[in-house]
């Protein structure tokens, strides 16, 4: 804990503050501001440490924003550099971990191969969401209206996106954190199209194994991992194993156990709150999209992410208590069950089992 704290997190955290305050984000104690607007008005300007929230929060997966635009407000995401940066903080522990699984396990080829279909999946997810981004909206195409890029304009599905990223870095912005457990959101997921918004879905829906949380995204690939080992054994007729240990059906138990929570919670709440008074009360839009916010919260809530499709009052008594119920599912219904993890393997049959006082100092490992 000490050395993850002195030598990683804190040093990390310092340099991109001070490099999100060199990119024009707000460091400070001082509180409001008043100043004159162009019209003559007068408006109150927001401040604090928000560079250092922003570098802390960012790197620990959180996603809430010291705004409420989270990090589409220009004090939290200025420019492009700083937004370049905050999916890297993003991705950046979860990715690591990969390497020190593999180390931990003796064999960094794992580690390789668990970043590898992580890198995969998320590519697979970027080009999908930026496909159907830059295509633009169907509706305004009818309309007449040019969406393509030029001089004037980024191009494509700009609704609830900001200027200066476009469509390109927010699609990028929205990926990361949907395979993430961030929740930080640089535009409106809500505005995105439809199959770019259920590519952010499905995202969530694996449950962060695409680079996932600090430490959760690891341990949810690896009960993929599982499942496909157990596979390719009853494939090959041999009893599988994984990084040295045995997968029996106890071990597969448990797996299909913590990866069946997800679905389970995300399908049952969001049919609960679909058929009742109170969750259809708080929806913004009626109809398929009315129901695809629904989902969303719930797949989000489960995922432990946080964005959302914003056209939906989460804010109501039944939303609070049942994204809490799912970020409760989504956590710690996955979590006990990984903690049954495989026995190791018998010893070897030239390498007798001897009592801990009979063994001669050199006994084979």
């Amino acid at each position: 804990m000490t050395r993850a704290v002195l030598y990683v997190l804190l040093p990390v955290a310092a340099s991109a503050t001070l490099f999100l305050v060199w990119q024009g984000v707000p460091q400070t104690l001082d509180g409001t501001i008043g100043i004159t607007t162009l019209q003559g008005g007068q408006q109150l300007i927001a401040r604090g440490p928000v560079a250092s929230q922003i570098a802390i929060k960012m790197l620990s997966s959180d996603g809430g924003g010291f705004f409420n635009a989270n990090s589409a407000h220009p004090f939290e995401n200025p420019t492009a550099a700083t937004n370049l940066l905050e999916m890297v903080l993003i991705f950046v522990i979860g990715a690591g971990l990969t390497n020190t699984f593999g180390r931990m396990i003796g064999n960094e080829r794992q580690g390789w191969a668990l970043l590898a279909a992580m890198g995969i999946l998320y590519a697979a997810g970027v080009a999908g969401v930026y496909a159907a981004e830059a295509r633009g909206n169907p509706s305004l195409a009818a309309l007449g209206i040019i969406q393509s890029p030029s001089a004037f304009q980024a191009g494509g599905n700009m609704e609830g996106k900001e200027v200066r990223f476009g469509t390109a870095m927010s699609s990028l912005f929205a990926v990361v954190t949907t395979d993430s457990s961030s929740g930080a959101v640089n535009a409106m997921h809500d505005s995105f199209t439809p199959l770019g918004g259920g590519v952010l879905m499905a995202n969530m829906m694996l449950d962060e194994v695409i680079i996932g949380g600090v430490g959760s995204g690891l341990f949810g690939m690896l009960l993929f991992a599982i499942v496909a080992v157990f596979v390719a054994g009853l494939m090959i007729g041999r009893t599988p194993e994984f990084v040295g240990k045995k997968i029996a059906a106890t071990e597969v138990k448990m797996t299909m156990l913590a990866l069946l929570c997800v679905p389970l919670a995300i399908l049952g709440l969001s049919a609960t709150a679909s058929v009742t008074g109170q969750g259809l009360a708080s929806l913004g839009n009626a109809g398929p999209h009315g129901f695809s916010e629904i989902l969303y919260a719930f797949t989000s809530g489960t995922a432990t992410n946080g964005s959302a499709f914003a056209g939906l009052n989460a804010n109501a008594p039944f939303y609070n208590l049942a994204l809490a119920l799912a970020m409760f599912i989504g956590r710690y219904f996955v979590i006990v069950p990984v903690w049954r993890w495989p026995a190791r393997s018998p010893p070897s049959r030239s390498c007798p089992v001897l009592p801990e006082h009979c063994r001669p100092a050199a006994a084979c490992s």
